[in-house]
């Protein structure tokens, strides 16, 4: 059983069962939860708190064109719904398998520089979100950030200023936090990481490959 000391917060999950996160943010949360127990029973007591309110609310009229309009709406969104994740054995839970086409051997990596590769998923515009492999006791340049930063590890496991985060781990960083994770010796660190802002690196060769890269 994987052991996860790292959570989502009481915000993420209120937002990822509102429906309000980037697709980026909600893959990320979505395959957070087909690892862990503990908040997939927190968003199912969360969705009850929804459904309840949701019952209390007074009806809204709404015109005769409400339901074409919202199909309409719908199908000019080019994105993939994120569901409730299903529990899955492989390295890349089922949300994430379903955006790359199967488990850990069908991802593309391409070179990130210092032998980190990525793979960067197509979701929409408002937030990005990749699958970084960094090698054993390898790191990855210190950086800060101008946005939100979820940090996924699928495989493997990283340590940071912070603290230590192995499988299953989320490391939520935000303007307040600079870092440099290093993944341990072992085993390469496989995570799927979600921003919504550039990061902000502190040395001058990660700056020049940034926009190249698109982290």
């Amino acid at each position: 059983m994987t052991q996860i000391n790292h959570h989502l917060s009481e915000e993420l999950l209120i937002a990822y069962s509102a429906g309000t996160l980037p697709e980026a943010f909600n893959l990320v949360v979505a395959t957070h939860i087909s690892l862990c127990d503990t908040c997939r029973a927190a968003l199912d007591a969360q969705d009850a708190v929804g459904g309840a309110l949701l019952d209390e609310s007074p009806d809204a009229v709404v015109g005769d064109d409400a339901y074409a309009k919202t199909l309409a709406l719908i199908a000019d969104q080019n994105t993939t719904p994120v569901q409730h994740p299903r529990i899955s054995d492989g390295v890349l839970p089922s949300p994430l398998q379903e955006y790359v086409g199967g488990d850990i051997d069908a991802i593309r990596w391409k070179s990130a520089g210092l032998g980190v590769q990525q793979a960067i998923l197509k979701t929409s515009k408002d937030a990005k979100v990749r699958l970084l492999r960094i090698p054993a006791g390898a790191a990855v340049p210190d950086h800060g950030h101008r946005g939100t930063e979820l940090t996924l590890v699928l495989q493997g496991a990283f340590r940071d200023e912070a603290d230590r985060f192995g499988r299953g781990d989320l490391e939520v960083a935000n303007e307040d936090v600079e870092h440099m994770p290093v993944a341990e010796v072992g085993e390469d660190c496989i995570c799927l990481a979600a921003t919504d802002a550039p990061l902000k690196f502190n040395s001058l060769v990660p700056r020049l490959a940034q926009s190249f890269l698109r982290i």
